[in-house]
């Protein structure tokens, strides 16, 4: 089983494109980083589980039966009494969401007392993201967390940057992100998340990953391992919602790993870092096809694609 720790929500998504002021109304959908991957992972046949808090509230009732409709173990969420639900508005424009993230919210007060009865044992891999970093005691829950998991399992990491978290406190994100490339073994990132942390003095080959992938949208992805680097190029869509198309990448790409027996022990042939790259980008482009961040197609979607025949290797 692979579980992920972060942020679980509900997006309102803006049903007409342009500014939020001019929006009239909004469609609910779930969504969360870490969520979207373990839905995603769950899609493609690979057991995961979620680690979070969501509010004892509608919303939360709704995120844990999204949750556990689509076969994701719901085991170690809690609810929390004092805090809502999070939510997050988003806008489209073009197919391009942009985001106004709400605070204090349920998934920023996850404690350790919340994670304590997390069996680590069920676990090949634990995922993570930076944005429970942005608010104590989410960010200590999480560090200790996964430091403590890091000595078990492999662990991955998005960086998945949200400047306006973290308003005023940039360096102090920027030291967040270090330690978390630190401990992680598997590492995606935007080209442009890259070139921010690059011109804030943060150099991704100071650091030392079994994996690391590089999306670059429409451009593709670039995968280095061992010092072999694959670049692949994208599937070429024409995209309703971009929203959650990085989780998906992210979901494909560690369900590849999980199928080829390798989270464990990571060690690819050039081919095979070729096919996980090209399963990645494949899965990330069908879900840019319809709205909403668990937007991974299940195996009947995919099986209709006309590039199946290039990825069935890997289902």
């Amino acid at each position: 089983m692979i579980f992920a720790i972060g942020e679980i929500l509900i997006d309102f998504i803006a049903q007409q494109e342009g500014p939020l002021k001019d929006v009239r109304s909004f469609e609910k959908h779930a969504g969360g980083a870490p969520a979207n991957v373990v839905v995603g992972l769950s899609r493609l046949g690979v057991p995961s589980a979620l680690i979070s808090k969501v509010g004892d509230d509608p919303f939360g009732d709704f995120l844990i039966e999204k949750l556990e409709g689509e076969g994701v173990s719901t085991e170690y969420i809690r609810k929390d009494p004092e805090r809502h639900t999070g939510a997050v508005f988003v806008q489209l424009i073009g197919a391009k969401p942009e985001f106004i993230l709400y605070d204090g919210v349920a998934y920023f007060n996850i404690r350790d007392e919340d994670v304590s009865s997390v069996d680590i044992k069920k676990a090949e891999l634990v995922h993570f993201g930076s944005v429970l970093f942005a608010r104590e005691p989410s960010r200590s829950t999480a560090f200790n967390f996964l430091q403590n998991a890091g000595r078990h399992v492999p662990l991955s990491y998005d960086v998945n940057i949200r400047l306006d978290l973290w308003k005023g406190r940039e360096e102090e994100m920027l030291r967040d992100i270090e330690k978390g490339l630190r401990i992680a073994s598997i590492i995606k990132i935007g080209d442009e998340e890259m070139r921010y942390l690059g011109e804030h003095g943060i150099s991704i080959e100071d650091f030392d990953f079994s994996l690391l992938a590089v999306t670059k949208g429409s451009r593709g992805s670039t995968l280095t391992h061992n010092g072999v680097e694959v670049n692949i190029p994208a599937y070429e869509v024409q995209p309703v919602d971009t929203t959650g198309a990085g989780d998906a990448y992210m979901a494909a790409l560690l369900a590849s790993l999980w199928r080829l027996g390798k989270l464990e022990d990571l060690e690819l042939s050039e081919e095979e870092l070729k096919k996980i790259g090209k399963f990645a980008n494949f899965i990330a482009a069908l879900s840019t096809l319809k709205k909403g961040a668990w937007s991974v197609p299940k195996m009947e979607e995919i099986k209709k694609s006309p590039f199946f025949s290039e990825i069935s290797l890997l289902l």
